[in-house]
């Protein structure tokens, strides 16, 4: 069984030419908003549970999905004021009971990364954290990262002089024992600034995967516009 936790709570301020007065994950593909093609990935990948952190317009998300989507229970962990990334993730692994791993999911993109096999790297190497990794040499806009030859994240930026970078997919398994009780609900956090980069001072163990799948990130209008071209379901 596999929670994930959604940050859907990205006001899409960047998209306000293309897309009219929506939450960045509601903004529609192919007649679809782009979060249902994000969920019907991961429920195909074996996902049993939506958490889905929100805020902004929160109630356009709830309506639309409800309390399940393809069979899966839907909750919702709504912020009452903007807590970026990382609290949003805090708040709402405040739902989770247990210490299995949850796979953690940028509500505004899309990377076809392979949920068993991302689940066997993450347990053989006892990881705390567990991030899904592409190459890209856009580390302006993606977070690069320095990873050994095993998969162990060495730094949280790009060191290499040579070869295309690895960067986060915007899905990572993590321990909620990596996360529960070191911050408060309700603290604002950024996933990269504070909480991995805390982790990684606190010496967690914090692996990475490279998958080849297809990334999109909608957080641009010329990628949006490209998500359309790809999520054809």
């Amino acid at each position: 069984m596999t929670i994930a936790i959604v940050l859907a709570g990205g006001l899409g301020t960047r998209l306000r030419s293309v897309v009219s007065d929506l939450p960045k994950p509601m903004a529609p593909v192919n007649k679809r908003p782009f979060l249902e093609h994000l969920l019907e990935y991961w429920t195909e990948e074996g996902v049993t549970r939506f958490i889905l952190s929100v805020g902004y317009k929160h109630e356009l998300i709830s309506d639309h999905f409800g309390t399940e989507f393809m069979g899966v229970p839907v909750e919702y962990a709504v912020e009452d004021t903007p807590l970026g990334t990382g609290g949003g993730l805090v708040l709402a692994m405040d739902l989770v009971a247990g210490d299995d791993r949850v796979l953690a999911l940028n509500g505004d993109t899309f990377f076809m990364a392979n949920l068993s096999q991302l689940h066997k790297f993450a347990s053989d190497n006892h990881a705390d954290w567990c991030f899904s990794l592409f190459r890209s040499n856009d580390i302006s806009r993606y977070m690069g990262m320095s990873v050994s030859d095993e998969g162990r994240v060495i730094s949280l930026k790009d060191r290499s002089d040579t070869g295309v970078p690895l960067v986060n997919g915007g899905a990572y398994l993590a321990s909620p024992a990596a996360i529960k009780g070191k911050y408060q609900a309700g603290e604002k956090l950024s996933l990269e600034d504070d909480i991995f980069q805390h982790a990684l001072d606190d010496h967690l163990r914090i692996f990475g995967m490279e998958f080849p799948g297809t990334f999109i990130d909608i957080g641009i209008p010329d990628d949006y516009h490209r998500a359309k071209k790809t999520l054809t379901k």
